[in-house]
């Protein structure tokens, strides 16, 4: 078989992700841009099919590479990342019969330092979520003409009680939320389906949202989105992200989070409470066990923390 180039070669790889993979479009931009980084490293400044051969990719290429991001500063979490996707690409060139071999399997992996997430305590995430916006709080339900404030109170009391990813936040439907059940219905990574439970002040705050602010902003052909924006449309990650800052912002002394901020919060405070590592699991939608067991490390420090401040023979 001939081997293809370097275009085409990129423009299948793509098709592979986007429908055999099933990936996030996050995801297909970043290994499209790591594999187009290894490609223009393979033949710097040349054209021709003789140097856009994708036959010539062998480990010394892919080592290369790795080595002149290295170079460039890249973090050991990134090196893993490239490292990975490098191993996916080779992969699928192999099975194609673009190459060989799989050069890919020869690659060592650099083990990145894992940071603990920064989390909330309990007093704090309190803090936030019962202080109500000015206008919720106004008497004679004058609250109930802002829908913004419904929302975005709303969106802060879920991502703490489910511990949702910010991107299921927004592809939520209002028929995901069963209030007999108290559970939401989410299309996590990789379009995996979980029912994840929901406590009573978020059921009140999504009921406040949904019977008296919603319905001011849905415009025809809004759709069956959960939150929207003041323009009617789904509300995108961005203006979450707004939200989350700015009621955090709001409490004095509180780290400034994002939403995964709420969901390292969720999850930790779930294991402080004496929830099982596995029902985080499942609740997160952490395909790996090891990823939700950081949240065990969270945990033992903030206790040790404690206890060198508290103990006074520490």
């Amino acid at each position: 078989m001939s081997s293809p180039g370097f275009e085409s070669v990129l423009a299948a790889f793509e098709r592979h992700l986007r429908l055999e993979r099933d990936l996030s479009p996050h995801t297909v931009r970043a290994y499209l841009g790591d594999i187009a980084s290894l490609l223009a490293h393979m033949a710097p400044g040349q054209e021709g099919p003789e140097r856009e051969s994708i036959a010539t990719l062998d480990v010394n290429a892919l080592r290369d590479w790795l080595g002149a991001q290295h170079q460039a500063g890249a973090s050991r979490a990134t090196l893993a990342r490239r490292t990975a996707c490098a191993r996916a690409f080779t992969a699928f060139c192999h099975r194609r019969g673009w190459l060989d071999g799989d050069p890919g399997l020869l690659l060592g992996t650099a083990k990145p330092h894992r940071r603990l997430p920064e989390v909330l305590d309990q007093v704090e995430i309190r803090a936030v979520l019962d202080r109500a916006a000015p206008d919720e709080a106004a008497p004679d339900g004058a609250g109930a003409h802002n829908p913004k404030s419904l929302r975005d109170q709303a969106i802060m009391e879920l991502l703490y009680a489910t511990g949702v990813r910010v991107s299921e936040l927004c592809g939520l439907d209002v028929d995901d939320v069963d209030r007999d059940r108290r559970t939401v219905r989410v299309l996590g990574k990789g379009r995996k389906e979980r029912t994840v439970p929901v406590g009573a002040p978020a059921l009140r705050a999504l009921d406040a949202w949904c019977v008296r602010g919603r319905p001011l902003l849905v415009r025809e052909g809004t759709g069956p989105a959960l939150f929207v924006g003041v323009r009617g449309g789904r509300i995108d990650q961005s203006t979450v992200r707004r939200v989350v800052h700015a009621r955090l912002a709001e409490i004095e002394g509180t780290p400034d989070l994002g939403p995964h901020g709420l969901r390292h919060t969720a999850a930790t405070h779930l294991l402080e409470g004496g929830a099982d590592l596995r029902s985080v699991q499942e609740m997160l939608g952490h395909a790996s066990l090891a990823t939700t067991q950081i949240y065990t490390h969270v945990s033992v420090e903030r206790l040790r923390a404690a206890y060198r401040q508290a103990h006074p023979r520490a």
